[in-house]
């Protein structure tokens, strides 16, 4: 570990109750950096994003990260009355330490929230990013008008947060609402994130719908089964969505596993929180339809009660701004905004 900007303590979060103002959102992902000026109507401004190059280490992405920052607050016009932070965990969001992200190579015990309130001179407040998002989706996006609301990403992992009763749910330790590791298959496939076998995540997340194609087009070739599948390397879950739309069986196979551990999982959460609306976000989603519409599917049918029936599934609407607005919903939403 250096002796630059990761040599200062972690310290506790600074209060700053009755906030009101715009927020310098940061969100740290494993490929992209993204930062913005938002302000209280859900509105980016100024908004930055350059690759993470994490292979560089927590000293230069985190000078990179502050600098683009400042970028956002010169395009915007508009000073930062704090900043919110979305990063995945697993993290301490009452100290604002980034303890040990997988996403995040070497990044072990980073108190982000500290080195940013330096950086910036105002409080900072810091999230998970799927939690971040579920309360982004909550206030400005898929979930306006509901009370109880479940966020599910499904990306390169899957994660997920929780609403009820117009609060966000955070757990003991700030780390509730780890959606994408609930059991779907006991026993199964190794999870990298959790360690466990069987998760959601190991399943359905964009990087193993493409690893479990990958593995029946070994199979199939060995079988002498065609597919058009054998023609892409490296595949992704959009090649496997595609090719099962066009009719590919081997690809219908794969997707078919998919949606169903999916929308298994989902009548469970259903079940469990009984919420307003349920809401699906991440990049495998783009498939629309092709995924929502059998999820919403296995969920009216094998749902417990009324609710598992009238309950909304909606695809997330903020794209990929919603890191951005999500890191300044949290900063809201800690620090007392109305």
């Amino acid at each position: 570990m250096s002796m630059g900007v990761l040599a200062m303590k972690p310290t506790p979060m600074s209060d700053a109750a009755g906030l009101l103002g715009p927020v310098l959102a940061l969100d740290i992902g494993g490929t992209k950096l993204a930062t913005a000026i938002v302000t209280p109507d859900g509105t980016h401004h100024g908004l930055m994003i350059e690759p993470t190059r994490r292979e560089e280490g927590p000293d230069a992405v985190l000078r990179r990260l502050f600098d683009l920052g400042k970028s956002s607050i010169k395009a915007a016009g508009i000073a930062p009355a704090a900043v919110g932070i979305s990063c995945g965990g697993p993290l301490d969001a009452t100290a604002g330490v980034l303890v040990c992200p997988p996403h995040l190579p070497g990044w072990i015990d980073i108190p982000i929230c500290a080195l940013t309130e330096r950086e910036y001179g105002v409080p900072t407040v810091l999230e998970n990013d799927a939690t971040a998002a579920a309360l982004a989706e909550f206030r400005f996006g898929a979930g306006v008008g509901a009370e109880n609301l479940i966020y599910l990403t499904i990306s390169t992992g899957i994660g997920g947060g929780v609403v009820i009763g117009s609060q966000l749910y955070r757990g003991a330790t700030g780390n509730g609402g780890e959606l994408g590791h609930i059991t779907v298959r006991p026993g199964g496939r190794h999870c990298v994130s959790c360690k466990r076998r069987g998760c959601l995540e190991a399943y359905c997340s964009g990087t193993q719908i493409a690893a479990r194609a990958t593995e029946a087009v070994t199979e199939a070739k060995e079988a002498g089964r065609p597919t058009t599948l054998a023609d892409i390397s490296p595949l992704t879950a959009a090649d496997v969505s595609q090719a099962a739309a066009a009719g590919d069986a081997l690809a219908a196979e794969v997707w078919q596993e998919t949606v169903v551990l999916l929308g298994q999982a989902l009548t469970d959460l259903v079940n469990v929180f009984e919420p307003d609306v349920a809401v699906l976000g991440g990049g495998v989603t783009r498939s629309g339809a092709m995924l929502l519409e059998p999820i919403a599917k296995i969920v009216r049918e094998t749902g417990m009660g009324r609710e598992a029936k009238v309950v909304r599934l909606e695809l997330a609407t903020l794209g990929d701004v919603v890191g951005v607005i999500g890191a300044a919903a949290i900063a809201w939403d800690r620090l007392g905004v109305a």
